[in-house]
Parts: structure tokens; C-alpha cells; sequence
């Protein structure tokens, strides 16, 4: 389709109209659909991780709560203290880690160290095992202010202790470590080590998130991952730049923040010796989803809507312009020339009552055309009718009188000749209904016409041509090399001279045209006078040009009929593209050439 088509214009203009407000209310619901669904989530998720922070600080308070029994156990605070060497008392320490390892559940194992006795004892998961005179394992050792101290998730050990039964493989826990103290001294008399299962801490955190679409962390102040999906980044340190720019440094408790395609909602927790924080990220695909949903239905609606919108705009546009098209072929029917169109009118619309009217202006000008046509032609058929009898009269008797002075002076056979010249050429001058000859004809009479000059001037001058005979047969008007001959003799032969010559040529062009000269060397024309001449031979006649008898009179010379009326008549037969060119030529005499059309193909140059 063409830009600069109607047709073009109204699809496109349509298709804009209607799709420009379809998809600027899909892109603006969509954008806000997304903002308030990314609002509400971290709502929702800020209350979830607020409850999931208490959970885990519930947690945390059992642990070290469940710690503190070392103190409210008054025999196991004694035996502590003052150390024991008997197997009654070892089996109450026993217990009292037992029930310390029961108290809460996904408690792994315990560890006690006495200082006073030296004496390490592992309960893991109720199985004990004793070691005498051992030094404190080293991270259990707690220094400094805290007494309580909650260590990053590990693999669990057996604090140095030995092997345990292969019932009890190594699995990630995190530890509460106390150390033990005769209060209110500071006297240090042992160090409580409680290993917790991560399943204590998936119990809290599996109810703030949808696994393999959302990710929660539990991260410690030292930014170690104390929880995560992933096994591999348990005890790792936290790198990604969303923790390190957004969470690392602020002094904001709670919090939420946008970052590689996520939000991200965190809150943090300080208990029992531990400085948590809760991190829940969630995929914006995934929080977004039901929006992406709402866009796919809503773009098959549009994909439906543009298929019904582009058909209907197509059917629209072409009901609207098909009338302007036919019209538009009919126009140019009538450029090619065929004015006898029959134009149906294909609508009832107003396109259809301009084709109505068109129509009718059609009519209106075939019958102008025609009256005009028939008028053009009667007219031009008189004229060439009358160009053909314009024999001039003082030729005929000046040739009579000619004739008959030799018939009385001499009674030769020569008279006979001259009278056969004449006899053809009153013969071809008088058959008015050949509108067209040859140049074989047109040679004929030429011939005769000078074979009566000869005995006229006295044979003063010599006539030669030169014609192909492929030349002979082109077609031109009647009476068109005569006048020109004629011409010589009434303004360019010099009857003191006995040299005077005529020559006659023709050649056939390469655009398929014939080139007839005519060259004398008698008495050249003015420049004056053959500007004039070339100028009316260029401007004052066309083919469409009817030019009336006063008008022929005017435009001819005083020899009777002149260049123009001559061009005039080879135009009315070969063309508008006909030509007569007039030059004087060095050192002297006239060249005339005539242009005319050939329609046998046979007589161009090769």
C-alpha cells in the first residue's frame, strides 16, 4: 500500500485511534496493578517476618531459659561446684543434661564442662559420653562480658570428646553456649553448650515463604547465614549486594528495599546473645504474577480486538475508497483517450453521485467532441479540396499560349510531348478524391511539370533526382513537391544563365522517417526574409489548426500556394511531426527539405 493512498491513510489512522487507547490503558493498569501488588506484599510480609521474628525470639528465650536450669537445679548447681567423684552423682548430672536435652525439642545434643573436676560430658540425643581430665573445648570456652553467646550454624562435633556411635552422623546445628558462674562472683564454674537442630528454625521460617519461589535467611550480626535453602551457604558469609548496600550498616530494625528483580523485607531480632536478622526475598515475577496473568488475558483480548478492529477498518476503507478507485480508473481511461466510458454508479452515496455527474459531463463532451469531430473534418476535407484547385491560372495560359505558337511555328512531334505533359498534369491535379499519393506520383507529375519548363525557359536549366526505389512508395498529400518546383521558377532561376540546376534527393532516417531535398542554385532569400519563413513554418500551423481560406491567402506567398498551405496538407496526412525546413545555401541557391512520417519499416537505414 501507498502512503500517499486514501485507502493507506484511513487504516492507519484507525488502527492508531483504536489501539493507542487500548494499550495505554493496559500499560497504565498494569504499572499500577504492579505497584499496589508489590505494596500489599510487603505489607503482608512485613507482618509475616514480624510474627516469624517473634517465633524465633520465643525460641531463643526457651533456650536460654532452659540454660538457666543449671542454676534453679540446686543439687546439680552443688555437685557443680564442689565436684564429685561417686557414680550417684554422676548419674544426676546425667539427668539433669538429659532433661536439659529433652526440654525443648530438635535439641541435638549437651554439653557440660566442670572446671573444678575437669570432667567434659556429652548427652547427645540422649546418649551420654564422659571424658576425665580434658581441657574445655576452646569454642565452648566463652570470654568477655557476654555469658551467653549464640554461635553461627555449624556441622555438629563431639567436642573433642571421640566418636560417637554411627547412629549419630554430623548434621548443621547452631549452638547456645553459657558459661557457668557462682553468682554473684565471677567465679567460672562451667560452660553449657546446647546444639540445635536447623529443623527448629524450618519449623518457624517454612510458614513465612513458598519454597522454590521465594527464599528466606536467618543472618547473624557478623553477616554469617545462620538459615538458608541452600546447604552449601550455611555457616558462609553473606556477599550479595543487596545485603551488603541495604541491610549491612542501617540502624532500622525492620525494613524493605527493591534489588536485582526482588523485594526484599527483613527484621531483626536481639535475644539470648543472638543479633539476627530475618531476610525475606520474593522474585517480582512470582510476586507479580497474577498481574502478568491479567496482561496475557488482556493482550489476547487486544490480539482479538486488533483482528475484529483490522477487519472492520480494511472492510471500512475499502467500501469507502473502492467508488474513489473506480473513479480514478475511469479518469485515466479517458487519458489513454477512450472518451466512450460506460461509468455505473457503485454507490449511493456522495462519491457515487460525483461518479453520476462525472458521467454525465462525460456524455456532455463525447457529444461536443463528435458535433466538433464532424465539423474538423468536413471543414479540412474542403480545405484540401480547395488547396487542390488552386492551379494557377496564369501557369495554364502562359502554357497554352506556349503550345500553341510552336504548333504554328514548327508542326513538329514535339508538341505532341508537350501536350501529354499537360494532359497529366491537368489529369492529376483534377481527381480531387485522392486525398493521398506516393512519392512515385508525386515524382511523376513533378517530371511533366518540368518537362513543360524546359521548353518554357529553354532548357536554361538541367533537373536530376536521386530516389531509392524503397522510398518510392511512402505515402504523402497530393500536390506537395509541385508547388515547391514552381517555386525555383517564379523567384530563383536566372534566365540570363544557361546553368541553372534543380536537384531532387530522398533518404530515409533512423526514427523512421523520410528526408526529401529539394536544392536549386538559383537566387538565395534575404536573412530577413527566411527567418520570417522558418518562424511561420514552426508556429502558424499544427494538425489540430483549421485555417480558413483568407488565412491560407494571407499565410501563401505570391506564387500562389506557399510553404505554409504546403505543410499545412503534409501535416492533415503524415502528423503534427511533419516538417519543412528552408536554407540558402553556399555559395548560392536554396535547399528545402521536408520531414515526413514512413510507416514501412522496410525503408529505414540498417
Amino acid at each position: 500500500m501507498k502512503w500517499n493512498s486514501i485507502r493507506t491513510k484511513l487504516i492507519v489512522f484507525m488502527l492508531i485511534a483504536a489501539t493507542i487507547p487500548i494499550v495505554a490503558t493496559m500499560l497504565i493498569t498494569y504499572s499500577y496493578t504492579t505497584k499496589s501488588l508489590i505494596t500489599r506484599s510487603v505489607d503482608e510480609n512485613a507482618n509475616l517476618l514480624y510474627q516469624g521474628q517473634r517465633n524465633l525470639s520465643a525460641l531463643l528465650e526457651d533456650l536460654n531459659r532452659t540454660s538457666t536450669t543449671v542454676y534453679s537445679n540446686t543439687e546439680f548447681f552443688r555437685l557443680l561446684e564442689s565436684g564429685y567423684d561417686d557414680v550417684q552423682s554422676s548419674s544426676r548430672m546425667f539427668a539433669a543434661l538429659s532433661y536439659i536435652g529433652t526440654s525443648i525439642p530438635n535439641i541435638y545434643q549437651v554439653y557440660l564442662y566442670e572446671s573444678k573436676s575437669r570432667k567434659s560430658t556429652l548427652v547427645t540425643l540422649n546418649t551420654p559420653k564422659r571424658s576425665m581430665d580434658v581441657p574445655v573445648f576452646s569454642e565452648a570456652a566463652i570470654t568477655g562480658r557476654q555469658s551467653i553467646v549464640v554461635q553461627k550454624t555449624h556441622m555438629s562435633n563431639t567436642y573433642g570428646l571421640g566418636l560417637l556411635s554411627p547412629n549419630y552422623p554430623p548434621e548443621p546445628v547452631f549452638t547456645l553456649h553459657r558459661r557457668i558462674e557462682k553468682v554473684p562472683t565471677s567465679k567460672v564454674l562451667g560452660y553449657l553448650s546446647i546444639d540445635v537442630q536447623l529443623s527448629a528454625l524450618s519449623d518457624i521460617t517454612d510458614q513465612l515463604y513458598q519454597k522454590e519461589r521465594e527464599n528466606v535467611y536467618i543472618i547473624d550480626a557478623e553477616g554469617n547465614i545462620i538459615y538458608s535453602d541452600e546447604p552449601a551457604q550455611l555457616g558462609q558469609p553473606m556477599k550479595q549486594e543487596w545485603y551488603t548496600q541495604h541491610i549491612v550498616g542501617t540502624e532500622s530494625s525492620t525494613g524493605n528495599f527493591e534489588s536485582d528483580k526482588a523485594v526484599f523485607v527483613y527484621q531483626r531480632l536481639q535475644k539470648a546473645g543472638a543479633d539476627w536478622t530475618l531476610v525475606k526475598q520474593i522474585p517480582v515475577p512470582y510476586l507479580i504474577r497474577e498481574a502478568n496473568k491479567a496482561v496475557a488475558i488482556n493482550l489476547l483480548l487486544l490480539g482479538i480486538s486488533l483482528v475484529i478492529i483490522v477487519a472492520a477498518t480494511v472492510i471500512i476503507s475499502i467500501k469507502i475508497t473502492a467508488p474513489i478507485k473506480q473513479l480514478g480508473r475511469y479518469i485515466n481511461q479517458v487519458q489513454t483517450g477512450k472518451m466512450d466510458i460506460d461509468i455505473e454508479q457503485v454507490s449511493n452515496d456522495e462519491i457515487g453521485q460525483v461518479m453520476v455527474k462525472f458521467g454525465g459531463m462525460m456524455d456532455t463532451i463525447n457529444n461536443l467532441i463528435l458535433r466538433e469531430y464532424k465539423l474538423e473534418l468536413s471543414n479540412k476535407t474542403n480545405q484540401l479540396r480547395a488547396l487542390q484547385a488552386q492551379i494557377n491560372p496564369h501557369f495554364l495560359n502562359n502554357t497554352l499560349q506556349i503550345i500553341g505558337t510552336l504548333a504554328l511555328e514548327l508542326n513538329v512531334p514535339r508538341i505532341y510531348a508537350l501536350l501529354s505533359a499537360l494532359a497529366k498534369m491537368m489529369h492529376y491535379s483534377m481527381h480531387n478524391d485522392d486525398k493521398t499519393v506516393t512519392l512515385k506520383d508525386e515524382l511523376e507529375h513533378v517530371k511533366a511539370y518540368i518537362e513543360l519548363q524546359k521548353e518554357r525557359f529553354e532548357n536554361r536549366f538541367t533537373f536530376r533526382y536521386d530516389l531509392e526505389d524503397a522510398l518510392l512508395g511512402t505515402p504523402m498529400p497530393k500536390m506537395i513537391l509541385q508547388p515547391l518546383v514552381e517555386n525555383y521558377f517564379k523567384h530563383g532561376l536566372d534566365r540570363t544563365r544557361s546553368d541553372g540546376l534543380l536537384l531532387l534527393t530522398a533518404k530515409a532516417l533512423p526514427d523512421g522517417f523520410v528526408q526529401i531535398n529539394l536544392e536549386n542554385n538559383g537566387a538565395p532569400i534575404s536573412e530577413a526574409r527566411l527567418d520570417t519563413l522558418n518562424w511561420k513554418l514552426q508556429n502558424s500551423v499544427s494538425i489540430n489548426t483549421i485555417v480558413p481560406g483568407d488565412a491560407l491567402k494571407e499565410a501563401s506567398d505570391s506564387s500562389g500556394i506557399g510553404f505554409v498551405n504546403v505543410l499545412a496538407r503534409l501535416r492533415m496526412v503524415s502528423g503534427s511531426d511533419a516538417t519543412i525546413t528552408v536554407d540558402n545555401m553556399e555559395p548560392v541557391g536554396i535547399r528545402i527539405s521536408l520531414r515526413i512520417q514512413s510507416n514501412d519499416r522496410s525503408v529505414r537505414p540498417k
